[in-house]
């Protein structure tokens, strides 16, 4: 037996109501998203002083960290979405995993890749198999997998199902890519920012920083909004309320 749904989740997985709110939230989210992010590279890449190792190079941070940071966010998104999906059937929650793969799995290249340029003046070489670089690459491939898995089936019901439990089962990958640097001895910088207490960064780094990690949420947000009224339209095109949503917005644009 299922748990029953709280109201203001039944509330929210009605795809009607959803797809106004998301439309609405989207638009509210994406010009904050590049305002942070507009602030955030001017201070990361003009305000901030050269690092006393690192020189100019350390400025990669400001997309490698918050792209590395949404790539283990979105994978949990997406697990705790597979797991509502499975628990209480909610077709949203699904939908809202299957928007958010490929934006996660952006992130993760995105990662990869700054890492590498990063890496390659660092440590003399673009690549090693290191124990954070090896599981953010392994995440990778999750984010890979979980999109070949839905599209191998025509049933959008199995999909959701099969695809919702390959997430949860990957999930167990995020601590490792976390707590890999403490785990183990590896190349890979150690924690900064997340030392609250003691952050291995100064202030006039930081914030930056922090700001690009905002901008690049609120972004991600923004797209997963998008991604989202598309997915609940391709899922609902035969439901009456998506005609005349349809039918609206092509009389709107022909006047």
């Amino acid at each position: 037996m299922t748990m029953g749904i709280p109201d203001w989740m039944h509330r929210l997985a009605s795809p009607p109501h959803f797809f106004r709110a998301s439309g609405t939230l989207g638009r509210w989210l994406l010009w904050p998203s590049l305002i942070c992010i507009a602030v955030g590279a001017y201070g990361g890449l003009v305000l901030a002083p050269p690092d006393y190792q690192q020189g100019d190079a350390f400025r990669i941070i400001y997309v490698h960290v918050p792209s590395a940071y949404l790539s283990m966010l979105v994978y949990v998104l997406m697990a705790v979405a597979s797991a509502i999906g499975l628990i209480w059937r909610m077709k949203l929650a699904h939908a809202v995993a299957a928007s958010a793969a490929p934006v996660g799995a952006s992130f993760t290249f995105l990662a990869l890749v700054t890492g590498a340029v990063w890496g390659q003046p660092m440590w003399g070489t673009w690549w090693v198999w290191d124990a954070r670089l090896t599981s953010e690459l392994i995440l990778l491939f999750q984010y890979i997998g979980y999109m070949a898995l839905r599209a191998a089936f025509d049933d959008l019901a199995k999909a959701d199902r099969a695809s919702a439990v390959l997430a949860l089962v990957g999930v167990v990958n995020i601590p490792i890519i976390h707590y890999s640097v403490i785990w183990w001895s590896t190349l890979h910088q150690g924690p900064t920012i997340s030392k609250f207490d003691n952050p291995s960064i100064t202030f006039d780094m930081l914030w930056p920083l922090l700001t690009m990690i905002l901008g690049f949420t609120l972004f991600f947000l923004a797209v997963l909004t998008k991604r989202l009224q598309g997915e609940v339209l391709e899922r609902e095109h035969h439901a009456r309320w998506v005609q005349e949503a349809v039918a609206g917005a092509a009389a709107g644009g022909g006047r």
